[in-house]
Parts: C-alpha cells; sequence; structure tokens
C-alpha cells in the first residue's frame, strides 16, 4: 500500500485531496470507488500513474508479504 509505504496517514492524505480521512479508509478496502477527479489527485499527490494505484481488476492480496501470513 502506497500510502502506508510512504508514511502519509489517512488524515493527511484527506486533508490534502479534500475528503474525509474515512474516505481513503473506505477506498483502501474497495468499499468505494473514488470519481476520477479524486482517483487523479491521489495519484498526483503520490506521483504515480492513476493505474498504479486503481484498477478494474482486483489487486492481489498483500497479506503474505505485508503480514507474514496467509488469508482465511
Amino acid at each position: 500500500m502506497v500510502r502506508a509505504e510512504r508514511k502519509v496517514s489517512r488524515q493527511d492524505l484527506a486533508a490534502a485531496m479534500g475528503v474525509h480521512y474515512q474516505t481513503i479508509g473506505y477506498i483502501e478496502r474497495g468499499q468505494y470507488n473514488p470519481s476520477l477527479d479524486l482517483a487523479l489527485k491521489i495519484a498526483k499527490f503520490f506521483a504515480l500513474p492513476v493505474e498504479a494505484l486503481f484498477s478494474l481488476d482486483p489487486f492481489r492480496p498483500l497479506t503474505d508479504e505485508v503480514y507474514g501470513r496467509k488469508q482465511p
């Protein structure tokens, strides 16, 4: 997760994007799809192409790599 890797809090990213911090959490958990405008702003914030952050296909879970365990 780019935000965590770059040590940016949900609150800080939300403030920079002009949204509530819970919106960032919803996006990260896949419970909310951002508008095109918000997706582009987030990509610009991290200086990455939007397709590096968002996709129509689910990203592979990082559970093993990040937490050292498998998903249940």
